[in-house]
């Protein structure tokens, strides 16, 4: 098998000593400066005198501001993470001009801090890591083991909300492909069951937020109560975000170990290319939709796919799945969500809505990969003549 270099990131947990920790803060405060000055900069530059800013200028304007007696504190910290945080908000702004994301918005204290050591900033001398700027190394709880002879490119420690801490490896490493297997699977997303495969297996939806809401409620209305600012409500604070962590991490378990087995066990998977900012606008469905978190699956399925050398196909977002008959290719005029099966009117033949339609993915997915071209289909012209 040939090789074939991945960037993949071993992320673990840290527990770092008292002193560690102040070293830490000093450390997020300033890179969190550092991202809001040059975002800051950018804006007033491109929105007031219409010029753009690259990481070259912000770079050579960072040295000016490390010069000036008010900031002269940044120099106290590693230089390196500053300068990763003018190639974030470098990238940042290239995403949301290219259409990927969203406007990049200035980072706050309470939210997640992190900073990236790269280079020489960071020693890793078999599980011991030591970063710049620290005697002691890094208590880490290494719960799988890095690839043999790897060397790390970058470093990144974050703190998140529920103040834990974290350290996440990025390497370069040779994952060879998966066996061939002779099997092709079409995925049907859903809220009552989170997965539909083509052959009738169903993957249900664990629903873990809705598992825990009563519980974040009680303990949002707790927090609300307390005074701000005070230390009662900063433990109040953590009590709700490690609740909300707690979710996204049995979420984020479930979806891995569902993607990893439906990539293992088939060549070729069809899903769905669902807009799913468009369908949350829907405020009846709107918290079913972020709970079960389909746009995270889909990724997922996505680079796994590259890994592993399967082939993942995404059909067109206007192709009929529920409503199209997978015998005879029938597309009913109307089908509402409480319908759950019908019966074709041109051939009679019986269809569960979400096997149907995982069917009809499957079916549209192998075209598109046999063709090279778009499936969707013709608009259907009702008794007026008129298309709808």
């Amino acid at each position: 098998m040939s090789e074939k270099y991945y960037k993949r990131a071993y992320k673990y947990r840290l527990y770092p000593t008292d002193e560690q920790k102040i070293l830490f803060a000093h450390q997020f405060g300033c890179c969190r400066y550092v991202y809001n000055w040059a975002l800051r900069m950018r804006i007033d530059m491109y929105y007031k005198q219409g010029k753009r800013l690259y990481y070259a200028d912000t770079c050579l304007a960072l040295t000016s501001l490390k010069q000036q007696p008010e900031t002269a504190w940044l120099q106290e910290v590693v230089a390196i993470p500053l300068q990763q945080s003018l190639r974030h908000v470098d990238k940042a702004f290239l995403n949301f001009f290219e259409g990927r994301a969203k406007h990049p918005t200035f980072k706050k204290k309470g939210n997640q801090q992190s900073a990236t050591y790269a280079g020489n900033s960071f020693t890793l001398r078999g599980t011991v890591l030591t970063l710049s700027k620290m005697d002691t190394p890094l208590d880490i709880h290494w719960s799988r083991p890095l690839p043999k002879d790897c060397k790390p490119s970058s470093i990144t420690i974050t703190k998140d909300e529920a103040n834990r801490y974290f350290v996440s490896i990025l390497v370069e490493e040779d994952i060879q492909p998966l066996p061939i297997v002779n099997k092709m699977m079409g995925l049907d997303l859903g809220l009552k069951s989170m997965v539909i495969t083509s052959d009738g297996h169903t993957y249900g939806n664990p629903k873990f937020f809705a598992q825990d809401e009563k519980k974040i409620a009680r303990l949002e209305r707790k927090k609300a109560k307390k005074k701000k600012g005070s230390k009662n409500r900063n433990k109040a604070r953590l009590k709700v975000a490690r609740a909300y962590k707690k979710v996204v991490d049995r979420r984020r378990d479930y979806q891995h170990k569902l993607s990893t087995k439906i990539i293992h066990e088939n060549q070729v998977v069809c899903v769905e290319s669902l807009q799913v900012k468009n369908m949350v606008k829907n405020h009846c469905l709107a918290k079913a939709i972020e709970d079960v978190g389909w746009s995270e699956f889909v990724r997922q399925l996505e680079y796994k796919a590259t890994w592993y050398g399967r082939t993942l196909v995404k059909i067109d977002k206007w192709y009929p799945s529920s409503k199209r008959c997978n015998a005879c290719g029938h597309i009913l005029e109307s089908l509402t969500l409480d319908i759950r099966s019908w019966t074709c009117p041109e051939c009679g033949t019986h269809h569960d809505r979400d096997i149907n339609a995982a069917k009809n993915v499957l079916a549209a997915g192998l075209a598109v990969l046999a063709c090279g071209e778009a499936v969707r289909p013709g608009r259907v012209k009702t008794q007026s003549g008129k298309p709808r």
